[in-house]
Formats: structure tokens, C-alpha cells, sequence
């Protein structure tokens, strides 16, 4: 049974750290275009 609370933990850590990596990634991404140089038109 505590095999089965640990795996269960680890699990639940490991999805609210995917989670979290994924939304600084998209955070990461809107700044990138957010911040990107105007290029002027042709």
C-alpha cells in the first residue's frame, strides 16, 4: 500500500511539474513575440 501512495505522489509530482515547465514555456513564447523587433515593410 505505501508502494502504491509513493507511485501515486511521484505521479502527481511529476504532472504538476510538466504543467508548470509547460506554461513557462508558453510565457517564455509570448515574450519572445511580444519583444521581437519590428521589421519595416517593403
Amino acid at each position: 500500500m505505501k508502494k502504491l501512495m509513493v507511485v501515486l505522489l511521484a505521479g502527481l509530482g511529476a504532472a504538476f511539474a510538466k504543467k508548470k515547465y509547460d506554461d513557462g514555456r508558453e510565457e517564455k513564447a509570448l515574450w519572445a513575440e511580444a519583444t521581437d523587433p519590428v521589421k519595416p515593410a517593403r
